[in-house]
């Protein structure tokens, strides 16, 4: 379902927005325990040290990880954007990341599409990331960033989705022109938990609420980024991965879409398609 073959995004990984200190170093140790090795950060997150120290304390091999970072809006501008994600490598302890994401679009326009995208294209030609993206991008601004420096040269638009969410005007536009689709707070800061729909569909499968609805997403060709302080979660939330739903629980989930959007911040949001 994904049209975008040989795409470098794993379709599973493991989120850190709002873990900060020892919580995040745990987690992330649990996580690559587990059996995780997609680690998704970003540089606003403040804790890009302590998502490095975890790495390297676990003694799993860099090559086997694929690492994400996002630069935040203070740092598009071109004579930042490169010196800005040579300090998260360092914080990461690392040459190089596998993806880096535009964080938010420019607020104001202050800094122009063509110029932070081609400051990210000229990242990833010294090497610095292996692929870039966009995340929080509607369909005007992914055509800019289109413009500026190819379809094929962008891996991945990280929005958020999830069943009350399913921002499908975005996802539809993005699939149409190769460019994949991570979904963030695919949980919905767990309200989807709880939603009768979804525990009955659990039920059935003997799964968990959240299991559901992660394989809901990635069924539908979407990376997820779950995040979990506990051990028990994220290894529960891992094994979405083996789950199958039917045609028909894939239709009752795509029915409770209701444009309940949880992330708009104020000064940062484009205008949502």
């Amino acid at each position: 379902m994904n049209t975008n073959i040989g795409n470098p995004i794993p379709a599973f990984g493991l989120g850190t927005f709002r873990l900060k200190g020892q919580v995040v170093i745990d987690s992330v140790k649990n996580g690559l325990d587990v059996g995780y090795r997609a680690i998704d950060t970003a540089q606003i997150y403040g804790n890009e040290a302590e998502v490095g120290q975890a790495i390297a304390e676990s003694g799993v091999a860099r090559s086997s990880l694929f690492i994400t970072t996002k630069i935040w809006t203070d740092n598009y501008a071109k004579d930042k954007l490169v010196p800005s994600l040579k300090d998260s490598l360092a914080k990461l302890r690392t040459d190089h990341v596998d993806l880096t994401l535009i964080h938010w679009p420019s607020p104001g326009n202050a800094v122009p599409v063509a110029e932070f995208m081609g400051a990210l294209a000229e990242a990833k030609a010294q090497g610095l990331t292996k692929h870039i993206g966009v995340s929080n991008f509607n369909i005007a601004l992914m055509k800019e960033a289109i413009a500026a420096v190819g379809a094929q040269h962008i891996a991945t638009n990280q929005i958020e989705l999830h069943p009350y969410l399913q921002n499908r005007k975005v996802a539809e536009f993005a699939k149409s022109v190769g460019i994949h689709i991570t979904s963030y707070m695919t949980l919905a800061y767990g309200k989807v938990l709880n939603d009768p729909v979804i525990e009955a569909i659990a039920k059935a499968h003997d799964a968990t609420a959240a299991q559901v609805v992660l394989a809901w997403a990635m069924q539908l060709g979407y990376a997820v980024i779950p995040s979990s302080t506990r051990r028990a979660n994220l290894e529960g939330n891992l094994k979405a991965q083996q789950l199958r739903l039917t045609d028909a629980e894939m239709a009752q989930i795509a029915a409770l879409d209701r444009g309940e959007r949880l992330t708009d911040p104020a000064g940062l949001s484009p205008a949502w398609d």
